[in-house]
């Protein structure tokens, strides 16, 4: 890379081998046309395995998600009350809050939920509690309970005993009080306030063995014991999958009308607490001619569909979070059983996040929704091999290129300034004494593709002296992956090879950053040549 200038304009010259260019494209920016703060939705994270947060990888990947922006960070776990001695596994994990001694009474055990919970605060993050497994002792048909599932078995096989309704709806509502009154006594009220906590995982699927009634019941005393516990606390769901499969989009607006004025059976009253919406929306990827082509639109009508149902409901105005959002539906297979996950280690699983969350954004101000959180069901794998294909942010301490991607919008804070014109491949948002601005050059095929040179024009800045800095991510930036390739793929590093890798997966510059001359208007226009699959940031400060 080196920059050049002429007449003015500053360009940007990206080095790649084989680089074809498309026709240019410009885009204007008016940093006096700002719109609605950017909610950063894009702050939530989640994973299955409870037991791989405290975890030495755990931790350091926690640590530099706590370390991306000012705002809090939300995590999702699954498993956070399923029976176990705390070991993990592919799609397994549990705490064994709960057992009951042998009249029946119950045994409450907090010292691993609190070890996972005491990770995140002491990050300066947030739980997004998920109420849920059913623990052993209180399942209607709790045996078989341990699953031992791996990729290549039947995925059904993971629905056993913690799957099914309690036996007693009395001691499931006083388990979860005493969880959040152990919470309070632990963290505080002020802390435990700000919380989300959330009512089970798609119940709507073979994550719940029960009936939509049971569910409803299961939903009803869960909400009571945690206002009952902190009636300051925030309670929701129903966690639902896409609603864009019909059977998930009636589910979703009957557990809507259910809480608005449906039998609560917890009380015999009418209606339920609901503090928050959550349901999911995935992508769809498949193999074709060999290589994997993405497909976003399933994502997108989950999305917008779900927030049609909001608008149309009581409960238009309420927070919505998407606690899983992402480019397909399971994290743990990896590619080589399902070869159309093979996006996953390079840059086109990070051009589609930057991609799609813009896009995310769009439809919920189109919608008139208030999206708070579009939750990456991405974390990592503890004992894994390298670059193994999982959904994963990083491997083996390792970071991936799509992990930069939240690095990088963990620097754009403020309002947004829209796009003069119907491109759709790049963002702006004006925050405190900066511009910033992302671009990507997204395609749905996983393909070597063309480069594409943009001119960014940028009006009406504050007159003075300005630096521009641009971070990138692509072949050659931010992309330990292609070290890791160039380097023969090697199944382990260590010492300065590991090193190496490392310090390839931080987000990098292309350039110090630069002295940017002003026209007296307050213009600057930068040039850019954007290999395919690449993500840009530019940022100007003054």
């Amino acid at each position: 890379m080196r920059w050049i200038s002429f007449g003015g304009l500053s360009l940007i010259i990206l080095s790649f081998s084989s680089v074809r260019a498309q026709s240019p494209r410009e885009l204007t920016f008016d940093y006096r046309q700002q719109g609605d703060s950017l909610v950063p939705t894009w702050s939530y994270f989640g994973y299955d395995e409870p037991n791989y947060t405290y975890q030495p990888d755990g931790k350091k990947l926690l640590s530099e998600l706590a370390a991306l922006s000012p705002v809090s960070v939300y995590v999702r776990c699954h498993n956070l009350l399923t029976t176990g001695d705390g070991s993990f596994a592919l799609k397994w994990g549990s705490t064994n809050v709960y057992t009951e001694d042998a009249a029946g009474h119950p045994v409450y055990d907090w010292h691993i939920v609190d070890s996972i919970f005491d990770t995140y605060v002491q990050r300066g993050m947030r739980p997004l509690a998920e109420i849920g497994f059913m623990p052993e002792a209180l399942s209607t048909h709790p045996h078989p309970y341990r699953h031992h599932w791996k990729p290549g078995v039947s995925y059904d096989s993971i629905y056993t005993g913690w799957a099914y309704p309690p036996g007693d709806y009395v001691k499931w509502e006083e388990l979860v009080y005493q969880w959040v009154r152990h919470c309070v006594g632990r963290y505080g009220e002020k802390e435990v306030s700000t919380w989300l906590w959330e009512v089970w995982n798609e119940p709507n699927i073979s994550y719940w063995k029960g009936t939509r009634e049971e569910y409803y019941s299961l939903y009803d005393h869960a909400a009571i014991a945690v206002k009952r516990a902190l009636p300051a606390a925030h309670v929701g769901g129903p966690a639902t999958t896409g609603p864009g499969w019909d059977k998930a989009a009636e589910w979703l607006g009957s557990f809507l009308a259910h809480c608005n004025e449906g039998k609560n059976y917890a009380t015999g009253g009418r209606g339920a607490p609901l503090d928050f919406i959550s349901w999911h929306a995935k992508g769809s990827p498949r193999l074709v001619d060999g290589h994997v082509r993405m497909n976003m639109a399933p994502q997108l009508k989950d999305l917008a569909r779900g927030f049609a149902l909001v608008r149309g409901s009581a409960f238009k105005d309420l927070p919505i979070y998407i606690t899983e959002c992402d480019p397909e539906g399971c994290a743990a297979c990896g590619m080589s059983t399902n070869p159309e996950n093979a996006y996953r280690n390079g840059t086109m699983y990070s051009s589609y996040t930057a991609a799609s969350f813009s896009r995310i954004w769009d439809l919920a101000r189109q919608y008139h929704v208030n999206l708070r959180g579009a939750m990456s069901w991405s974390f990592e794998f503890e004992g894994q091999k390298l670059f193994d294909g999982f959904r994963d942010l990083a491997t083996n301490g390792i970071d991936k290129p799509v992990l930069n991607v939240f690095r990088m919008y963990g620097m754009m804070r403020g309002r947004r300034v829209y796009l003069n014109g119907p491109d759709s491949s790049a963002m702006a948002v004006a925050g405190d004494r900066q511009l910033a601005i992302m671009i990507w050059n997204y395609t749905d095929d996983d393909l070597p593709g063309e480069a594409v040179p943009m001119t960014l024009r940028v009006q009406h800045l504050p007159l003075g002296r300005v630096k521009l800095v641009q971070f990138c991510i692509d072949e050659e930036h931010s992309n330990a992956y292609a070290v890791w390739k160039k380097m023969g793929s090697p199944s382990t590093v260590g010492g300065d090879t590991y090193r190496k890798l490392e310090e390839a997966g931080k987000l990098a510059m292309l350039a110090a950053p630069k002295r940017v001359r002003l026209s007296k208007e307050g213009e600057t226009t930068v040039g850019i040549v954007l290999p395919a699959h690449a993500v840009s940031l530019l940022v100007w400060k003054w």
